[in-house]
């Protein structure tokens, strides 16, 4: 039986061998998609950056498009599903990323902004495969959560949300937002930082945007941090982005080119993830090997000695030792139009998972465990 042809986007990782087990492989730039380098493809692997709709995809063959992102807002969906093509997304690849890049920024912001996070509150806004994993993880910094999730609530009912959107502006020291962007139905996300939202925060919160640029209008956040309403922002999603606001990036205490999600475990995920979707909806058999995470890289320093930081603050230096964001805050904030070079050069780093901690007192390893380290 004649293979499918699949393309795949050439900057997916970890593929390097598995996809030609079920296909006949073809590797091309992001850039590269076009109607017509596409047009004679059974199945496209793609990132978020492929933009697959009626323009790509009319007069092709393609049967089934998997893209190794937790985002589908890429995938023209109802011209899909108008042409049977069946498309996949990843959800939960990167979640873990996500919620490592937010605990590491927020160890960083505590450490050199001197401020205690045992004892305040963060307000979660979207408790998906990403808010719903960093509230199990919030506590271990001290953290009290508050969940706010109404499409959520509306389909599953009430109970583990725990608050109303009014009680997490005026109770929140700490917000951070990880909901999907959407412009219509009853909850849109678009704009929903606005002016009107940023006022409403009681107490000067610090605001964390790790899910889509649109979130958090720009001019909203300016206005919002020069007249005091919120007291910090750590971005990494950016409205308008590539082309992001220079001088918000340089007013924010950590500013990052949508990277948070980056990690080799959760690009492992995503491209395997993506294959199997493919190998599943085309009925090829999946390779052998298909979830072995031995490709993944060792960290350059895997074990982590916490004897040297005092008690106070081990927790969040190992968080900072498996992913600490100044240096990309630097570069970005000194040339944010650098912003798409930045993202590419990009080093991904591994999960906790990936790191054995050592000179931890007994309190300490069970906030540890709870964060996935593991303890030696």
């Amino acid at each position: 039986m004649k293979k499918p042809q699949l393309i795949i986007d050439s900057s997916l990782p970890y593929l390097s061998t598995l996809a030609e087990e079920v296909g006949e492989v073809i590797r091309l730039d992001s850039a590269d998609f076009t109607s017509e380098r596409i047009k004679n493809a059974d199945a496209l692997l793609i990132r978020s950056v492929v933009q697959c709709d009626e323009a790509l995809l009319k007069g092709s063959s393609v049967r089934v498009i998997a893209s190794a992102t937790a985002g589908f807002d890429h995938i023209d969906t109802a011209y899909c599903e108008g042409h049977h093509i069946h498309w996949y997304n990843s959800p939960g690849c990167n979640a873990l990323g996500v919620v490592q890049y937010v605990l590491s920024a927020l160890s960083l912001w505590s450490i050199q902004r001197d401020e205690t996070l045992q004892g305040k509150t963060i307000g979660i806004i979207g408790v998906g495969n990403v808010g719903g994993r960093l509230a199990k993880r919030v506590t271990a910094l001290g953290l009290r959560p508050l969940l706010y999730d109404p499409p959520r609530v509306e389909r599953e009912g009430a109970e583990g949300f725990t608050t109303s959107l009014d009680t997490l502006l005026a109770e929140s020291d700490i917000i951070t937002l990880h909901v999907p962007l959407t412009k219509d139905g009853r909850y849109p996300t678009q704009g929903m930082a606005d002016r009107a939202f940023l006022k409403r925060c009681s107490r000067r919160p610090l605001l964390i945007n790790a899910c889509r640029g649109g979130v958090t209008p720009s001019m909203a956040l300016h206005e919002a941090l020069d007249k005091g309403w919120i007291r910090d922002v750590i971005l990494d999603c950016w409205e308008g982005e590539p082309t992001i606001d220079g001088r918000l990036a340089r007013k924010a205490f950590i500013a990052t080119p949508h990277i948070a999600g980056w990690t080799a475990d959760g690009k492992w995920r995503g491209s395997r993830m993506a294959l199997e979707a493919i190998c599943d909806d085309l009925a090829l058999n999946k390779p052998k090997g298909l979830w072995d995470a031995s490709c993944l890289p060792t960290p350059s320093t895997p074990m982590i000695d916490l004897s040297c930081y005092p008690k106070g603050e081990r927790v969040r230096r190992a968080l900072l030792h498996t992913a600490n964001p100044s240096a990309t805050t630097q570069e970005l904030q000194a040339t944010p139009q650098d912003f798409n070079r930045l993202r590419k050069s990009y080093l991904f780093p591994r999960e906790a998972s990936a790191y054995h901690i050592v000179g931890y007192d007994e309190a300490e390893a069970q906030l540890l465990r709870q964060l996935d380290f593991n303890l030696s």
